[in-house]
């Protein structure tokens, strides 16, 4: 094992120039972007994969890019027996940022907060510093270790697909883009998409038009609706109640000709932890439910989606898809876009299941459940989880480097979230973020703790000298 205080010692010379470089990737808005001339995924993930791969080389890797899609940084030219993988994009931000701008990242009370701190590209930086201590160590090695950077993580990872296209997998892969210890299994789950059109209905009072969400990953924290033929004082009146019974804000104003605007303020949050967050989209769906419009066909299906998805109900009660497994636990549903309008609504839920469900306890009752309310779900199906077995000499090798640097016990844990090795076979996830730290990922005011991703740079070098050596 690595000495630890040679490694102390080593990064706390090299600290500034660490959070230098993550700076300089936190200051590219890499938000996806619309696809242009050898840029796949837009000008913003270009830019933060091209002043990696600048970082990557002033660090001394030898560095390949891979079309604009993913970069990939060597350590040395040996067989590689070790693939690091991170990803460079992010999701889109609000304006609802307090301590700095999202693209502006600052250090404040021993965390760095910014667009992308946490999610993912302070761990890309920590794993370049991590193989780049190794090498400046001296300690000797047998094999490469490979920091592969991509640019699509947030959106499907096809800039893996992309990847693996080209190259084989390694025969041991790690994603720090999770928590410690160890995440050896990430659930399955489903992707849904619902609809449903009508004849306009010009009765009043009525609903004009409702939107909400960004991102099918993202619990929306924010959601809005323009309602027509409804007194102020009665709005005002159905908001408290609303507010009191969900905990979402809501704020009126006068949208013109006798219409208000009503905006709904939640907390976000990512959709693999919806209980960390408060859904603004269901608490306006919970609003707009108890308002006394007309009856319409249009109100009845959008009263049919609040009953489907009922504010707070995460586990999937309400759709009859409650269920939980000892070994990867509960399956969780969180409702993240939807859009009304006078003609037809739509709507997408991200659903992580535990290892039993599949396409008949999942998908089929609720499409049965939406159906009922005059409610289409598209053709989807369940997708399957990924596992790695805990006693495998890989996880312990891994386990074993973080228990010599934390003082802590390792262990296995399992997520509701997909990450970058979900489909590698023998991938997991390990690090940055300290067990039960809210580092706000895809949220406002994202930070990590500085200490932490520092911390996490000695553990991946360990891990690297272990496995590499």
């Amino acid at each position: 094992m690595l000495d630890k205080t040679l490694l102390d010692q080593y990064f706390a010379e090299h600290r500034e120039e660490f959070l230098r470089d993550i700076c300089r990737l936190v200051r590219i808005p890499s938000e996806r972007g619309e696809p242009l001339p050898g840029m796949p995924y837009g000008e913003g993930p270009a830019k933060a994969l091209a002043e990696a791969m600048e970082i990557a080389r002033e660090l001394g890797f030898s560095v390949k890019n891979y079309d604009n899609y993913v970069c990939a940084a060597d350590l040395n030219g040996l067989p590689t027996e070790l693939d690091i993988l991170a990803h460079l994009d992010v999701v889109p931000v609000s304006n609802g940022w307090t301590v700095t701008k999202p693209f502006e990242p600052v250090v404040l009370d021993g965390k760095i907060y910014g667009r992308g701190t946490a999610d993912d590209k302070g761990p890309a930086v920590a794993a370049l510093y991590a193989a780049k201590a190794v090498r400046d160590l001296g300690v000797p090695l047998s094999k490469n270790v490979r920091i592969i950077l991509g640019t699509d993580e947030e959106c499907g990872s096809s800039d893996l697909e992309h990847y693996y296209s080209i190259e084989k997998e390694a025969p041991k892969s790690f994603s720090p883009d999770a928590d410690f210890p160890l995440i050896n299994l990430e659930k399955g789950g489903l992707r849904g998409a619902f609809s449903a059109e009508w004849e306009e209905d010009k009765a009043l009072p009525r609903l004009v038009s409702a939107d909400a969400g960004i991102k099918l990953n993202v619990v929306p924290d924010r959601a809005e609706a323009v309602v027509e033929g409804l007194s102020r004082p009665a709005l005002e009146e159905a908001c408290a109640a609303a507010s009191a019974k969900t905990g979402v804000e809501f704020a009126l104003s006068d949208a013109g000709e006798g219409r208000c605007h009503i905006l709904a303020k939640g907390l976000g949050a990512h959709a693999a932890g919806p209980q960390g967050g408060n859904n603004a989209l269901t608490g306006l769906l919970c609003l707009l439910s108890s308002l006394p419009f007309a009856e319409s066909e249009g109100i009845a299906r959008l009263r049919a989606v609040a009953e489907c998805f009922p504010h707070g109900d995460c586990l999937g009660k309400a759709l009859g898809v409650a269920m939980s497994d000892e070994l990867s636990g509960e399956t969780t549903i969180s409702l993240d876009i939807f859009h009304y309008s006078l003609t037809g609504l739509r709507g997408e839920f991200d659903c992580r299941a535990c290892i039993l469900a599949n396409d008949e306890n999942l998908r089929d009752p609720i499409r049965e459940k939406l159906a009922a309310g005059g409610v289409i779900l598209a053709p989807c199906a369940v997708f399957a989880p990924h596992h790695v077995p805990a006693d495998s000499p890989f996880i312990q090798t891994l386990l074993s480097c973080y228990e010599a640097y934390t003082g802590e016990k390792g262990y296995c844990v399992s997520i509701g979230g997909g990450t970058y090795v979900h489909h590698l076979e023998n991938g997991v996830a390990f690090g940055c973020a300290k067990p039960g730290v809210n580092n706000r990922m895809h949220g406002d005011d994202e930070f990590a703790e500085v200490d932490q991703l520092l911390l996490s740079a000695k553990i991946f070098a360990a891990a690297i000298a272990e496995i590499c050596g």
